[in-house]
């Protein structure tokens, strides 16, 4: 079976539902148990064979490039292409047309996914399709793409974000696309134009198949904060607690503390300590605490604190999500009324 050594990852949106988090990070770069976000799915398609990737950058680029690098942690050949204005899923594949192999692996970045990719790619060959999409089954598909498939796995009707009333059926469009490059060519040179909205319709009118294919291994939307902290836990739960030091605590639930942190007389349930954090005499419950953070005797829950933030004793942190270097002082109360 022909192998496929290139990438094309779209990480250019703002993430605005996940603000203030995202007013210093693009949404791949925010942390997932002390990793980037972004980091689990490069680690996907490094072990797909996978080499060569091009990140279609947008929105804080330069942070992005801080996080992830060149890929050599990875065993990657990470490259970067910049938009100077938002070109869509296919319009940034468009800008790097002259950079891809005859056949590559395009992603959207700004999803947790940590998968097996090796199935896809021999389905995309053995059915002879023009583009294999990743599917999963998910409660409400109007937010995303949702797909008909039929009995040999082809996918003969698709609607993005459909009404209600359109939903073909449960199984939703993953963002992980196996594509033969002919395909570029139903995209206009630099224009705005969507993958699922322009292109997957086009492929199908031209009676070009496009194959369904059923995503194996962790994926989930991180597009709101309680799916950013759902995925640290999910992380959490599947590889361990982290290298840090929790004592003299309770836990319930899956919890991690990072490298260099210190949890220590605290009740936690359910709850993420990044990197470089000192939490002390605290309850913290559903909350995810980024890198260098200091809570000291504070009653936190459902919320998550962006990196460098100082909790004072007494304080309590309810249903919020606090933007980077936030200071709480002692027995003050927050309530954003935010679902976390």
């Amino acid at each position: 079976m022909p192998r496929i050594n290139q990438a094309v990852i779209m990480v250019g949106g703002k993430g605005t539902r996940l603000l203030p988090l995202t007013k210093t990070k693009p949404k791949p770069a925010l942390s997932v148990d002390d990793r980037p976000c972004l980091w689990y799915l490069l680690h996907s398609m490094k072990q797909a064979g996978i080499n060569k990737i091009i990140l279609a950058c947008g929105y804080r680029s330069e942070t992005l490039r801080e996080e992830i690098g060149d890929g050599s942690d990875l065993g990657l050949d990470i490259t970067y292409s910049y938009e100077d204005e938002p070109l869509g899923t296919a319009g940034a594949m468009k800008l790097v047309e002259d950079r891809l192999d005859d056949v590559f692996v395009a992603a959207n970045g700004d999803v947790f996914a940590d998968i097996d990719l090796s199935e896809q790619i021999d389905d995309h060959f053995r059915s002879n399709a023009m583009i294999t999409i990743s599917l999963i089954a998910v409660p409400n598909p109007c937010e995303f793409g949702t797909a008909l498939v039929e009995k040999d796995g082809h996918i003969s009707r698709f609607i993005d974000k459909p009404k209600p009333e359109e939903v073909l059926s449960n199984m939703i469009n993953a963002g992980v696309y196996v594509v033969n490059k002919e395909v570029l060519k139903l995209v206009p040179e630099g224009e705005f134009c969507d993958f699922s909205m322009h292109i997957f319709p086009k492929v199908l009118e031209m009676g070009m198949r496009i194959q369904g294919h059923p995503l194996k291994g962790m994926w989930m939307d991180v597009g709101r904060p309680h799916d950013l902290l759902m995925a640290n836990l999910t992380v959490a739960e599947r590889y361990g607690m982290g290298e840090g030091t929790i004592v003299d605590s309770t836990i319930d639930g899956p919890c991690y503390a990072g490298k260099n942190t210190i949890v220590q007389k605290c009740n936690i349930n359910n709850t993420i300590v990044s990197k470089n954090s000192q939490v002390s005499d605290s309850e913290l419950r559903n909350v995810l605490i980024m890198r260098s953070c200091i809570v000291e005797g504070a009653h936190i829950s459902n919320s998550i604190l962006g990196e460098g933030c100082h909790i004072g004793k007494d304080a309590t942190v309810l249903n919020s999500v606090l933007e980077d270097n936030t200071v709480v002082k002692p027995r003050t109360i927050i309530n954003e009324g935010k679902t976390v």
